[in-house]
């Protein structure tokens, strides 16, 4: 995979809202890559900025949110540059999304065939409505649902089943991307597991991308090959999803690993994280986290912290850590009295 060029860069993204109050930066120099057929995850507490990023990918913000810096580079191409007919084309046909509450995105008043075709003609303009439905019955049997359905509205399926419906309108022009805003939030478990299994089981058999967008740090884990973190619209550790699980480094990504309890294994204490997110409008000087780290000190009141790679394909943005010259792969604690 490392020899591949990424299908998705994204580089010091910034992305501000305009409030009575000032602008507010949600988003803050976030840099990441997803490699051809690569599941990236996305996560953290609510606000901290990752369907910011997820509507930047996919070019979805009105004001008052604007992008204000950086770059996101799609195959190369960047689509911060893009005019309205190469967006057009770049959206559905290259990067779809499955929204938040995906199964409330379904029009209530069209049945689902008039929603298919919908997308479908849209985007092929030569295609007739006779091949528009045939295209739709291949979907809908691609994520389980007889094709007869095509002729029901969205409230004569269950929550489950819309949620596979609007899955399938995102794959209907065969993306090479798929973005997954919190898709199975609405669910309960045993749902959220079959729908994302056989989401991960059409990104095998069609080679596509995805972007995954959750607060659910346990499931993300499952289902991601890497995961980055995200805490007050920066990104403070991105490592494969098994590392952050097992060997988290930034004290954020180990207070979210602590707060859910192991299925195995002895009784633990959970711990949470103390304080509250933070206001973004009075960021301090420093590490954004340090009102709530039990590992700070002077340095990270002083200092901005940057994403450093510490072990190999494992990059935190931490004061607690620098790289050995020697051994590369070495974390250092900078500050042995800080108790780390």
């Amino acid at each position: 995979m490392t020899s591949q060029q990424p299908l998705l860069s994204v580089r010091q993204l910034c992305v501000d809202y305009i409030t009575e109050s000032g602008d507010v930066r949600a988003v803050n120099s976030v840099s990441f890559d997803i490699m051809p057929g690569e599941v990236f995850g996305l996560a953290g507490e609510s606000g901290c900025g990752k369907s910011t990023v997820a509507f930047s990918v996919a070019r979805l913000h009105k004001p008052p949110a604007y992008i204000s810096g950086g770059e996101i580079l799609f195959k190369g191409e960047n689509i911060l540059h893009f005019d309205d007919e190469r967006l057009r084309s770049y959206r559905w046909r290259q990067a779809s999304v499955v929204f938040q509450s995906a199964m409330n995105a379904l029009n209530p008043v069209l049945r689902m065939e008039e929603q298919f075709c919908d997308v479908l003609l849209a985007h092929n303009p030569g295609l007739t409505r006779y091949e528009a439905i045939k295209r739709a019955q291949e979907l809908l049997e691609i994520v389980d649902i007889h094709p007869s359905r095509l002729k029901d509205y969205p409230h004569q399926f269950s929550g489950g089943m819309r949620q596979r419906l609007v899955i399938a309108i995102a794959m209907a022009l065969n993306p090479e991307l798929l973005i997954m805003d919190e898709p199975t939030t609405a669910l309960d478990v045993v749902v959220q597991r079959e729908i994302l299994q056989k989401v991960y089981a059409l990104k095998e058999k069609f080679n596509f991308s995805i972007l995954f967008i959750t607060h659910d740090l346990s499931l993300m884990v499952e289902f991601c090959d890497r995961i980055g973190i995200m805490y007050a619209g920066e990104l403070v550790e991105v490592a494969p999803s098994k590392s952050i699980l097992t060997a988290p480094l930034h004290p954020y990504t180990r207070g979210l690993g602590n707060s859910f309890p192991p299925l195995h294994g002895p009784k633990t204490v959970l711990e949470g994280i103390p304080g509250t997110p933070l206001n973004l409008l009075e960021v301090p000087v420093g590490c954004r986290f340090q009102a709530r780290c039990a590992k700070v000190h002077s340095r990270c009141r002083q200092e901005y912290t940057r994403l450093a790679e510490i072990r190999p394909g494992q990059q935190t943005a931490c004061h607690l850590y620098e790289v050995a010259e020697q051994q590369p792969d070495l974390p250092i604690y900078l500050d042995k009295a800080a108790g780390c």
